[in-house]
């Protein structure tokens, strides 16, 4: 009797790889006041319990701003912004420390939650705040006093590691103190940024509204490189639109991957499980800003070998692509192209130069399954065509049984036997009858 595979069973197959790599790493979670506030509050609190017994090092930084704003007016004080920032006078700054002192405690409480037939049932996490942060003040801008608003002056890294390794989860807050013995009020994501850098994180993650950035059509933007999410913000502010929690938080990302950490995620605080999702899978679900992107387009080496032929043996199966083996596939690496996509090659093609007659053929085109709807194809293509003009071919021939629309869509016309170059002639295989397509690249752009 055949058993079939569960969901739960694919899903900790594919999780296996991402909790190998993420465990010992240091992450940095911002959790916004608006976070905090959200429905789903208590589920990513017990998913960043998960996390700390998958043996990742955590660092939290809590903000504070709609709970500051509900208790300002609370205690009738208006609000005073210059530039998108608070300035904190005396009365401000009492409020403030009085609710980032209520919510320190609020998020210490819960992550010591440890009863049964609860997601942290005997974790009892070691939750350590204190001083790691030293602030200065942020001073006058244009004749306007921030006051006790300030910013980072230095991070007591050594103290922070320390327990890291003792494997506590340390808690900061929006307020630091100064080396004159005041205290300051200072942005959330500035801190978070700051800290990611120093401590050398290897992620800086936080949470919005949506389920990442959002282009203007209203699609979620999976991949950004630094340069973009300052673009993002440029926009908003060139047309005078509000810096949102996740504008701001793609400013701090876009600087702290440029100081060398690896990878930003900006994800839903609304949806159920969207730090796990983002974290334990290969597609993620939120925004992902970072130097390199998760996906790339390379030249393929010897070490590529298994993952093409898990790629290709599906296709050569069911007759769409000749068999290879891997014998033949080691002697023709250097003539491939590979998509990896977080160390799983999900996409390749071949290219094979005819020099006598300036030809070449884009042969073994394959894409996973779950990426065919995209166009992946398409950049696979202009990847080999532009590999061929540097070779100085004038055509490039495909011979397929299945995908014949596909290239004819892109410029391949119909062609015959009698077309090919002479040695791929005489190798034709007219048992399998492949039709002939052929595209004219010299004009190709």
């Amino acid at each position: 009797m055949k058993v079939r595979t569960t969901e739960l069973v694919e899903s900790l197959r594919h999780s296996v790889p991402y909790i190998n790599s993420h465990h010992g790493k240091t992450f940095v979670i911002l959790l916004t006041g608006t976070t905090i506030n959200s429905h789903n509050y208590a589920n990513i609190i017990n998913d960043i319990g998960l996390l700390h017994s998958l043996g990742i090092q955590l660092v939290i930084v809590y903000g504070a701003r709609n709970q500051i704003d509900e208790a300002l007016k609370a205690n009738h004080i208006s609000p005073v912004y210059h530039k998108n920032i608070r300035i904190s006078n005396q009365s401000t700054l009492t409020v403030v420390k009085q609710v980032a002192g209520l919510l320190q405690l609020d998020i210490t409480a819960r992550l010591s939650m440890c009863l049964n037939n609860t997601p942290l049932q005997g974790a009892h996490l070691n939750v350590v705040s204190g001083n790691f942060i030293i602030g200065q003040p942020l001073g006058v801008d244009e004749g306007i006093d921030y006051c006790h608003t300030g910013k980072v002056r230095r991070v007591n890294v050594q103290a922070m590691r320390e327990q890291l390794a003792q494997r506590a989860i340390v808690l900061l807050g929006p307020i630091a103190a100064s080396v004159t013995g005041e205290n300051f009020n200072l942005c959330s994501e500035d801190i978070a940024a700051e800290v990611a850098i120093q401590l050398k994180a290897d992620k800086l993650i936080s949470f919005c509204a949506e389920q990442g950035a959002l282009d203007e059509a209203g699609h979620v933007i999976t991949d950004l490189y630094p340069s973009d999410a300052q673009q993002y913000i440029n926009y908003k502010l060139a047309h005078n639109l509000p810096l949102s929690s996740e504008a701001r938080f793609l400013h701090a990302a876009a600087e702290v991957c440029q100081h060398g950490v690896k990878r930003c995620h900006l994800i839903s605080y609304q949806i159920d499980g969207s730090l796990l999702q983002e974290l334990f899978s290969r597609d993620g679900i939120g925004t992902q800003v970072a130097m390199a992107h998760s996906e790339q387009f390379r030249s393929a080496t010897i070490d590529d070998i298994g993952g093409i032929l898990a790629l290709i043996r599906p296709m050569e199966q069911q007759g769409i692509l000749v068999r290879r083996s891997r014998e033949q596939l080691e002697i023709e690496i250097a003539q491939f192209i590979v998509i990896e996509r977080d160390n799983m090659t999900i996409g390749c093609a071949a290219l094979y130069p005819f020099n006598e007659e300036r030809m070449g053929e884009m042969a073994c085109v394959a894409i996973h399954p779950n990426y065919r709807r995209s166009s992946r194809g398409d950049i696979l293509l202009q990847k080999i065509i532009s590999q061929a003009k540097k070779l100085g071919l004038e055509q490039l021939f495909v011979l397929t049984t299945r995908s014949i629309h596909w290239f004819q869509e892109r410029g391949f016309v119909p062609a015959n036997i009698d077309d090919l170059p002479m040695k791929k002639k005489v190798l034709y295989n007219y048992q399998r009858n492949s039709k002939i397509l052929i595209l004219d690249i010299t004009d190709w752009r």
